[in-house]
C-alpha cells in the first residue's frame, strides 16, 4: 500500500501557535494524536510522525521552516520516503472560505498563500490534494497578512476543536476514500453536519 505524506502548513515557534495561519499545524497535531505518535525531528527540517491512519501508512509533517519556505522540507521528505505528489495532502488556512467551512480539492492556484506557493514551486506541480480550512476574510480594512498572523477570535475558539477534528476526518477520508467521496461527504454541511462513520 502506498504511503501518503500529509503536510500541515504553519509557522514554527510558540508565538505563532494559536494563529489562523497555523490551522494546518493544529490539524497535524490532531492526526498525530489519532496515530498515538509524537513528532520527532527529521533531517529534512521538519517534525514528523510515522504510522497509520485508518490502516493507511502515512507520514504527518510540520515543516520547521517559515511558511514561505515550506516546500523545501516537504520535498526533502517526499524524496526521502519516495512519495509521489499524487500522495501529498497539504492542510492549510484559506481566506476565501468562511470560518466553519472545510473544502477538499486537487490542484489549483495558491490564492496568495505563501505555503502553497512554496510547495508548488518545490514539487514543480500544482496537482496535489489540499484540505482548505476556512478562516474567512479580515473585517473592515485589516490587512490579510496581518489577519492570518492573529490568533483565532474568542468566539471562533469555541468551535475550533470541532473544526480541527473534522479537518482531520477530511484528511483520513481523502487517503481512504478519494477526493470525490470526500467532497460529497464533507462539503454539504460544514459546521454541524452528521459526522461520517470513522
Amino acid at each position: 500500500m502506498d504511503r501518503w505524506l500529509i503536510i500541515g502548513l504553519g509557522n514554527p515557534g510558540p508565538e505563532y501557535e494559536g494563529n489562523r495561519h497555523n490551522a494546518g499545524f493544529m490539524v497535524a497535531d490532531e492526526l498525530a494524536s489519532r496515530m498515538g505518535g509524537r513528532f520527532k525531528a527529521h533531517k529534512s527540517r521538519a517534525e514528523i510522525v510515522e504510522g497509520r491512519l485508518s490502516g493507511v501508512p502515512v507520514v504527518v509533517a510540520k515543516p520547521r521552516s517559515y511558511m514561505n519556505l515550506s516546500g523545501g522540507p516537504a520535498k526533502a521528505l517526499a524524496d526521502f520516503y519516495k512519495i509521489d505528489p499524487a500522495h501529498l495532502v497539504a492542510v492549510h488556512d484559506e481566506l476565501d472560505i468562511p470560518y466553519g467551512a472545510l473544502r477538499a480539492k486537487l490542484g489549483g492556484g495558491d490564492n496568495g498563500h505563501n505555503g502553497l506557493r512554496s510547495l508548488t514551486k518545490s514539487f514543480a506541480t500544482k496537482d496535489y490534494l489540499r484540505v482548505r480550512f476556512g478562516i474567512g476574510r479580515p473585517p473592515g480594512r485589516q490587512d490579510p497578512a496581518d489577519f492570518v498572523l492573529r490568533d483565532f477570535a474568542t468566539a471562533e475558539r469555541k468551535d475550533l476543536p470541532f473544526l480541527v477534528d473534522r479537518a482531520a476526518d477530511v484528511v483520513e477520508s481523502l487517503i481512504t476514500s478519494g477526493l470525490e467521496v470526500t467532497q460529497n461527504t464533507f462539503h454539504a454541511g460544514d459546521l454541524n453536519p452528521a459526522k461520517p462513520p470513522r
